[in-house]
């Protein structure tokens, strides 16, 4: 039996009033400080401050408790062609449903960025600091408010995503956990930038059963303003498992002039919208993680 739109919004209001653990501008800051400074260098794929990045969310998963995974692939680089080793992080939370908890949502974001051109340093404080310092402060909230799972959670911090999607290609080829057990997967990329009108920007919300309504809903709540699109699910990692068959949400704080620009910095990010929006996915998690039956719907 599909839940109820009505289910839905009992689950969302309950969780949100005894959920515990917040997410502060404070710790979203000191993630994009790191994942932003000079001595990483960009993030770019196949260097010791890439590893020096996956070395840092490994440590992150590690202490909150999750189980933490790695899987180590080739990557080909675009602007020279030649082949470098990079990572995906991967952390586990078990859901605690008797049957529900071998069914898995996995939650996304790409850490990896463009390097150098030069001595300048492309930065990507939005693309994707932010979804990688999101990710890791859901990932927390969700570790202390396990009890609230029924499905288990799979955490991904991707690599290579600027080369073409490599790390969630690598995945899906690969993968970890049976793929027909994955029912659902939320992307975060550059959602760091929460303009005036409060907007959040996703497509996907037509590919699992209420989504548009449970977006919508959850929007109110967050004094979020959320453009809701059914499909356009094209763009960032969530493509990957589309591709499967697996429904997904693709998440974003829309685009600006500071793109793939070195200018892409962390004074420019919205740290009170990042933690709303941080909070809006966290409560999308649970009530998802909830629903009685979750399955996927094609969306052109």
């Amino acid at each position: 039996m599909k839940p109820s739109l009505l289910s839905i919004l009992f689950f969302l209001f309950a969780f949100h009033l005894f959920s515990q653990e917040e997410i502060t501008e404070k710790e979203i800051y000191g993630h994009i400080h790191f994942l932003t400074s000079e001595k990483l260098a960009g993030r770019y794929p196949g260097t010791k401050a890439n590893d020096s990045v996956v070395v840092y969310i490994f440590n992150d998963f590690t202490a909150n408790g999750i189980t933490v995974l790695q899987q180590e692939f080739e990557a080909m680089m675009r602007k020279d062609s030649s082949t470098v080793k990079t990572f995906n992080v991967i952390g586990l939370i078990k859901g605690n449903d008797p049957i529900l908890k071998d069914e898995f949502i996995v939650l996304g974001a790409h850490y990896d960025h463009l390097g150098k051109s030069g001595d300048s340093i492309y930065y990507g404080a939005d693309d994707n600091a932010s979804g990688t310092a999101s990710l890791l402060e859901i990932g927390e909230k969700l570790s202390l408010n396990k009890e609230k799972l029924k499905r288990s959670m799979i955490l991904i911090a991707f690599g290579a995503e600027e080369q073409g999607l490599l790390g969630s290609k690598f995945f899906v080829e690969n993968p970890l956990f049976p793929l027909e057990r994955i029912k659902m997967m939320i992307n975060l990329d550059m959602v760091g930038r929460l303009n005036e009108q409060q907007q959040i920007f996703m497509g996907g919300a037509g590919t699992f059963p209420y989504g548009v309504e449970l977006m919508k809903s959850l929007g109110k709540r967050s004094n979020l303003n959320p453009v809701v699109h059914v499909g356009s699910v094209g763009g960032s990692d969530h493509v990957s498992f589309y591709k499967k068959k697996i429904s997904v949400l693709g998440l974003h704080t829309g685009g600006h002039p500071q793109y793939h620009q070195t200018t892409d910095t962390l004074d420019l990010i919205n740290l009170k919208g990042q933690v709303k929006v941080s909070n809006y996915v966290y409560d999308t998690i649970v009530a998802l993680s909830n629903f009685e039956e979750l399955f996927f719907i094609y969306q052109k």
